[in-house]
């Protein structure tokens, strides 16, 4: 176990992503609960992988974090929800970002492995259907349109937009593309939208990078994609956003107050980091930066990475979590399809 880490650390170290490009305006001091004055030591990394999706909130965290402790090494890699679970799991890193909840079957190699975890919702996040800014034929798809469009049965078959609606035009090609299969966000948009987690068509365009979807769209007449609505904000100069109606039969686009209100559903999301008890433990940065993301002070580098921040009422029951160091998921039982935040963390009891 200890080679693996080394090797791991090693890897992260080297591969560090590079922090935002943007030259902050306002800079939050920390806190009494997070200062420069912990006695945190350069020999106490902190060793983070997962959703690429999360990274940007973490990295901009880690930008701010290491103002005040700069001896203090912070590795974040980006290499998906799913791998960054398989990682932690077998206790190779501290921390582990997630754009979707852990699954059953990732809480199983974690026992087996004797990983124990808090789970802390940290933003939320509205997961974006996006178009060419040419499209004026579509402005609001229903679920059941989605599902026949990415369901993987469509794969070769559901090719042009008439097919999704009869009154849609013949003569553009549906184009479609998102991010990569096994990371989080596909995970939580095939769950939610098809039913089933990774049942997605085989033959969009696909990548890692959330660029390749804008880039794909932004091109194609008939281009449809969906991607965090961090990148979609990025790139509204050149891509649309669609509506899709709600369980209430609403046409909704996504924005900070549909996002955080839940009425832009089933596509809002809560983004997460997983932290290791043993690294809460045995490393005392582990507990401070993870605390880090959750100071109310530092909401704007959320807003400012293009995710919602939790309202105060949610944010004190996550930090609550990390206080009394609350193993478990709020997810475990099922799907989250349709499930709000806020009843999972009153109904979630310590474990």
């Amino acid at each position: 176990m200890i080679h693996i880490r080394c090797f791991l650390a090693t890897i992260l170290l080297v591969s560090l992503t590079a922090c935002t490009s943007e030259q902050r305006q306002v800079y939050t001091p920390l806190d009494s609960r997070v200062n420069g004055n912990t006695g945190l030591g350069a020999s106490k990394n902190v060793l983070i992988d997962g959703s690429g999706t999360v990274s940007v909130i973490s990295e901009a965290m880690k930008e701010q974090f290491r103002k005040v402790n700069p001896n203090v090494r912070i590795a974040i890699g980006k290499n998906g929800t799913g791998d960054g679970f398989t990682r932690f799991c077998l206790g190779v890193t501290d921390i582990s970002m997630a754009a979707r909840p852990i699954k059953k079957s990732e809480i199983e190699a974690c026992q087996k492995n004797n990983i124990e975890f808090v789970e802390l919702p940290l933003a939320l996040d509205g997961i974006s259907l996006v178009v060419n800014r040419t499209n004026t034929w579509a402005t609001c798809l229903k679920p059941q349109e989605l599902s026949k469009i990415w369901e993987s049965a469509a794969s070769g078959k559901i090719v042009n937009w008439n097919q999704v609606r009869n009154d849609y035009p013949d003569q553009y090609p549906l184009i479609l593309a998102g991010p990569a299969v096994g990371t989080g966000t596909v995970d939580y948009f095939s769950e939610v939208i098809i039913g089933k987690s990774g049942k997605i068509r085989n033959d969009y365009k696909t990548s890692e990078e959330e660029s390749v979807t804008v880039q794909t769209v932004a091109s194609e007449p008939g281009g449809l994609g969906f991607t965090s609505f961090s990148r979609y904000l990025k790139n509204q100069n050149i891509l649309k956003a669609l509506a899709i109606e709600n369980k209430e039969g609403k046409c909704v686009e996504p924005s900070p107050e549909t996002i955080a209100n839940s009425s832009y559903n089933p596509l809002s999301r809560p983004l997460f980091i997983y932290v290791s008890k043993t690294a809460l433990k045995e490393n005392p940065v582990v507990k401070v930066f993870a605390d880090y993301h959750l100071n109310a002070a530092n909401r704007s580098l959320i807003s400012e990475s293009g995710y919602v921040p939790l309202p105060d009422n949610l944010l004190a029951k996550v930090r609550s979590r990390l206080d009394h160091a609350i193993a478990g998921s709020v997810f475990e039982e099922g799907s989250p399809a349709n499930v709000k935040l806020a009843d999972q963390l009153a109904s979630s009891k310590q474990r």
